[in-house]
């Protein structure tokens, strides 16, 4: 079933803006990279998601291909971004079947609730591999293509006009903003994400000469998403939602808004930086995920975190 456009793309951007282009995503089957994908996919890209589950992966890939008359979306599955092998495979049949790649979302990762107690080393590891190892996987298999899509769309030094085929050479990392300043029972999402903005800065200038740029989405809460409902306990979801800021959760369509952003003309000169989309949430302690467990005394009790969907426990 088709979603209407005005849940994952604002009325601002001009239909066929991304046209004939191709976007390779990890993590493209989840809530906030499918509509990321689907806002691209809408004003004139093709796709290729890839995810580990094949079923869920070729229905998102359907699912997304409804968004515009004529769209080519591929769903690989059984693809994993801890093997670059497996990722390699996936890229080549993206080439393969779409013909290149213009834009790549790096947007698979792993999360649950773990206090540093809780967490194993292989738990604690198992993210690092998927966060960090995979965000770099999916870069270097990919980044031979975005320098040729580069190459293409050049904006011109002298002139400074944009390029008449319009962009390409683009990456974008989704990371978090946990980091900033340190959540408790977050240690191995904190520590990820920090490798993960590491690597994108590092990439826009090794790859800057070449006309490739490399950004950072940090999304804050955003609703009806597993990542919420994941790691925030149901009990506490109202109380977190009138903590923040903007006493609103945010939404798939600010993510995919702020996507269409930094791969359009608009967002040419953006490079190695951090985009935060949260609504200010991320300076607000008492807005953040985990928050409304009491602190330092969920900790002192050592008690495992309870009613969150998908808990997983580690072996000490």
């Amino acid at each position: 079933m088709a979603l209407p456009k005005s849940e994952y793309l604002s009325d601002v951007w001009k239909d066929g803006l991304f046209k004939d282009k191709v976007v390779f995503c990890t993590g493209g089957a989840g809530t906030i990279c499918s509509a990321q994908v689907r806002a691209l996919v809408h004003l004139g890209a093709n796709a290729c998601i890839v995810g580990r589950n094949v079923e869920k992966s070729e229905k998102m890939a359907l699912n997304i291909a409804t968004a515009r008359a004529g769209a080519k979306v591929i769903g690989v599955g059984a693809t994993d971004v801890r093997s670059f092998e497996s990722l390699k495979a996936a890229v080549d049949r993206c080439v393969k079947e779409l013909g290149g790649i213009d834009f790549v979302i790096a947007g698979a990762a792993g999360n649950f609730l773990a206090s540093i107690n809780q967490l194993s080393p292989n738990a604690f590891k198992s993210v690092m591999d998927i966060d960090v190892l995979g965000s770099f996987n999916t870069a270097k298999a990919t980044l031979p293509y975005l320098q040729q899509s580069a190459a293409r769309h050049t904006v011109d030094p002298k002139s400074l006009q944009p390029s008449p085929r319009g962009t390409g050479g683009r990456i974008i990392f989704v990371s978090a903003t946990m980091h900033y300043t340190g959540v408790p029972f977050q240690t191995h999402v904190t520590v990820a994400k920090a490798g993960v903005d590491a690597l994108s800065n590092n990439i826009a200038l090794e790859f800057g000469p070449l006309g490739v740029t490399s950004n950072v989405i940090s999304p804050g809460p955003i609703a009806n998403t597993e990542g919420v409902e994941r790691l925030l306990p149901s009990h506490a979801k109202e109380e977190s939602r009138r903590a923040q800021p903007l006493g609103r959760y945010g939404t798939i369509r600010d993510i995919a808004d702020a996507t269409v952003y930094l791969f359009s003309d608009a967002g040419s000169y953006v490079a190695g930086h951090v985009l935060v989309v949260d609504g200010a949430s991320w300076r607000m302690p008492s807005a953040s995920i985990g928050a409304n467990m009491k602190y330092p005394d969920m900790l002192l009790s050592g008690e495992a975190v309870a009613n969150v969907k998908g808990q997983k426990k580690a072996k000490l």
